[in-house]
């Protein structure tokens, strides 16, 4: 009977925030377009189906795609305002941190994800906990997993290059972890910081010149050109790791990396639970994705002529034969 009145709640609930219309409208702004974010914004509506709100029937969702520029990420999150939407769903850090100021004088929640330090970004406090009508997942790097694994695989490796925008915080952050934790793997991190997606052709190209392997962040503005990057590293023979599955299908050689759409799914979740009026978004801490695991491509392997360690295949969550096309 309990159970009952609960699902008979939520309903009138959703019926209430939907409106006469009995629709409930989100905007979901996207920073970047590359898989990671994608599967982002896939698992996140897969979870939200999940909890009985549909797209086409009782949700409508508006999407916008940034294309990696800031000032277009303030115009989509100011323009879901100005449309009063029930929630915005801001994926990765710098939509997260536009939607945030966007709709902080409003009634509208704010549900993050992909944003690899909430706590830098000023969005939540060092417990986890919201700075305001705002919470989500964080995908924050295992630094120490990604290290240990690049040693395995290139025993003899100096330098590694990391590539990152010099606008996103969530880059820095996870710059000065991999510096801090290097050390102890045997490694000098060879740092490039760029400002705009115009600087990463000469970028890599110097980058290249200085180091044994580069390794990829989850930075928005450099995974949008990652075939770049990857095309110049391949002429030059040098492996290129990546930070999640998605860089390893096109052309990463491996990768201690998180699930990106069971990330938008955890973020789903959370989504539902402020839609229902279970809780509101200033009442949920922030959630952290904890299960990291190995993916390797083979054919780059193979093409790069390393034998990737039999531990790390045979730990695999899965392993690729190909280069899939971007």
């Amino acid at each position: 009977m309990k159970k009952i009145i609960t699902a008979i709640i939520a309903i009138l609930l959703i019926t209430m925030l939907a409106g006469c219309s009995g629709t409930i409208t989100i905007g979901i702004g996207q920073f970047a377009e590359h898989g990671s974010l994608d599967n982002c914004r896939e698992g996140f509506l897969a979870a939200l189906a999940e909890e009985g709100f549909y797209e086409g029937s009782n949700l409508k969702v508006i999407y916008d795609n940034a294309q990696a520029d800031g000032g277009i990420a303030s115009q989509i999150a100011n323009n879901y305002v100005a449309n009063k939407v029930n929630l915005i769903c801001a994926i990765a850090t710098p939509m997260a941190q536009s939607a945030f100021g966007a709709a902080k004088n409003t009634n509208i929640p704010v549900i993050f994800t992909a944003v690899t330090d909430p706590v830098l970004a000023e969005l939540a406090k060092e417990d986890k906990t919201p700075n305001g009508n705002i919470s989500g997942t964080s995908d924050k790097l295992p630094v120490e997993k990604q290290l240990d694994m690049i040693r395995a695989i290139l025993p003899d490796a100096k330098t590694i290059g990391i590539m990152y925008s010099t606008s996103e915080v969530n880059s820095i952050s996870a710059i000065e972890e991999y510096k801090a934790a290097a050390e102890q793997y045997g490694f000098e991190i060879v740092e490039s910081g760029i400002s705009v997606i115009a600087d990463i052709p000469l970028a890599t190209d110097n980058l290249l010149q200085k180091v044994d392997c580069l390794n990829n962040l989850t930075d928005n503005t450099v995974v949008s050109s990652l075939p770049i990057i990857l095309n110049k590293a391949a002429e030059k023979n040098i492996p290129v790791f990546g930070s999640e599955v998605e860089q390893v299908k096109i052309g990463c050689l491996a990768t201690i990396g998180l699930d990106y759409f069971d990330l938008g799914k955890q973020t789903g979740k959370i989504a539902a639970k402020v839609l229902k009026g279970e809780k509101k978004a200033s009442e949920i801490p922030f959630e952290i994705i904890e299960e990291a695991a190995f993916y390797g491509n083979t054919k780059v392997a193979e093409n790069l002529g390393i034998a990737l360690p039999d531990s790390l295949v045979n730990s695999a969550k899965e392993m690729f034969d190909e280069i899939a096309e971007e």
